[in-house]
């Protein structure tokens, strides 16, 4: 369970890294300054990836927790397109 409630949920399922990293910045675009966005990934290169793209395009990463085949992260939107 999670202290964050997200505006949106985008479950990536087994997608891999290109393709989600894509898809999350497509989705975070259109989204307001502030809004959560949880993000369910099955894949385990995303526990590096989604970090660093979050630090890369400024955005704040509130939480990464690992399951047992999934990872949720909680990422708001902080800068502007």
């Amino acid at each position: 369970m999670s202290n964050f409630k997200e505006d949106i949920l985008y479950d990536a399922g087994p997608t891999g890294c290109g393709e989600l990293i894509m898809k999350l910045f497509l989705t975070i675009k259109k989204m307001k300054k502030g809004e959560i966005i949880k993000v369910i990934s099955y894949d385990p290169g995303a526990k590096e990836d989604i970090p660093a793209w979050c630090r890369l395009q400024e955005h704040r990463l509130l939480e990464q927790k690992d399951y047992k085949r999934e990872t949720h992260y909680f990422i708001q939107k902080i800068k502007c397109n």
